[in-house]
């Protein structure tokens, strides 16, 4: 079986829900699966180096015969052109040079799906729309918390997409997108604080902190900032923004997942923050919840 030589193709960043193609490799995924890698697909799949967005919802259908198989999940794999590495046993770096970075998408072990069929892959729509908005919520609260903290820093440090000290770049430890939210983790360790950064009484200040973020997001939802995402190019591993037009500049963030238009869409957005302890690190958790 030929392996890929190429980056699979993806057109999700512009929003695409279905797209045809055909079946360059299938081979055992193991658990009962099958992994099939295409030329092109509409698929978000998820990257085991920063699992944040969950993959797409959907099925692969067979035009020969009509049958639409169930995709399991998706995952960001690679091959050196002799063996086919899945998920988090990807050995590589994303782009590292020889290497295909592909998007296997998992089906049941049996399906009668091979080398050469033209598919149609259809991302469930309801459900990336969820995500979507959930992913456009965590990088406005991320920017809205920034700002909410800026006060806490004593020494300089290295600053976010509108000029302001950078907490979540720095301390973030996790991000989880869910259907219409988000769940950040960041650490509040020694390293931070060293860095200049305060936490002598934050927790009796979570509840105005949160405030102060929903207020800030509040405002952007209202403005109806537009959204984009910029590319380089349409392989996987390509490099893309996501752009917002903000009340109070442009913000670019780096990211290789999928968002709603406008911060308009997001309905009502609402964050709280959490004080929870991690093996003897305190770690502060912000939640955000869409309208949408």
């Amino acid at each position: 079986m030929t392996l890929p030589a190429h980056d699979t193709r993806v057109t999700y960043p512009a929003g695409a829900l279905v797209e045809r193609a055909t079946v360059l490799h299938v081979e055992p995924a193991g658990d009962g699966l099958l992994a099939v890698v295409t030329d092109v697909t509409g698929f978000h799949p998820v990257d085991a180096a920063w699992p944040d967005q969950p993959a797409d919802e959907g099925t692969i259908t067979v035009l020969s015969d009509g049958a639409a198989l169930p995709v399991r999940d998706a995952v960001v794999a690679a091959s050196d052109g002799e063996t086919l590495h899945l998920g988090a046993d990807v050995p590589v770096r994303k782009g590292t040079e020889g290497w295909a970075f592909l998007v296997a998408h998992l089906v049941d072990a049996g399906s009668a799906i091979a080398e050469g069929d033209d598919v149609e892959i259809a991302a469930e729509a309801t459900m990336r729309r969820a995500l979507s908005a959930g992913h456009t919520a965590c990088h406005a609260a991320s920017l809205a918390l920034n700002l909410a903290l800026e006060g806490r820093w004593s020494k300089p440090a290295r600053t976010d997409a509108l000029g302001r000290p950078d907490f979540d770049g720095i301390a973030i430890a996790s991000s989880t997108i869910e259907p219409h939210g988000s769940l950040d983790r960041y650490r509040l360790n020694k390293s931070l604080r060293r860095a200049g950064f305060d936490v002598a009484g934050l927790a009796d200040e979570l509840d105005a902190l949160g405030e102060a973020v929903t207020a800030t997001v509040g405002e952007w939802v209202a403005a109806g900032s537009p959204v984009r995402i910029d590319r380089d190019g349409e392989g996987l591993t390509d490099r893309r923004r996501w752009v917002a037009e903000l009340p109070g500049g442009t913000a670019t963030i780096a990211c290789g997942g999928t968002h709603v238009g406008s911060l308009a869409e997001l309905g009502a957005v609402s964050v709280a923050l959490e004080l929870v302890d991690d093996a003897g690190t305190p770690v502060l958790e912000m939640r955000t919840r869409t309208g949408a």
